[in-house]
């Protein structure tokens, strides 16, 4: 059984810093793709940072300099740090394992809540 859980996620004011993490298990972690998505109310829910197997990241425009996505393989667990965060910021954040390799293989924790206010 796939499971990714999420943790870090809490309320934080504008300017501060948090760290979320995703322990993945039931994968073979270091062949997958992982990425954080998030959602806000009403909204889509959009890619924040994915990193490939191999360490390639990529980010969205407007967590770019201010977010960094990493993975620990000997952990099964990727991290995101935000910093600099922003009232827009506020979302729930998931965690997403994904792989293609003749199909797809993709799977999601059930989120951690992000809420930067003061």
């Amino acid at each position: 059984q796939v499971q990714l859980v999420e943790s870090g996620g809490g309320l934080v004011q504008p300017g501060g810093s948090l760290r979320l993490s995703c322990a993945a298990s039931g994968i073979l972690f270091r062949i997958y793709t992982m990425g954080w998505y998030r959602q806000a109310p009403g909204k889509q829910r959009e890619l924040v940072a994915r990193i490939t197997s191999g360490g390639s990241t990529n980010y969205a425009d407007s967590v770019k300099g201010r977010f960094t996505i990493s993975r620990d393989n000997a952990k099964n667990t990727v991290y995101l740090q935000m910093s600099s965060l922003k009232p827009e910021d506020t979302a729930v954040y998931y965690c997403n394992a994904n792989r293609w390799a003749g199909s797809l293989s993709d799977y999601w924790g059930q989120g951690t809540q992000v809420t930067v206010s003061s």
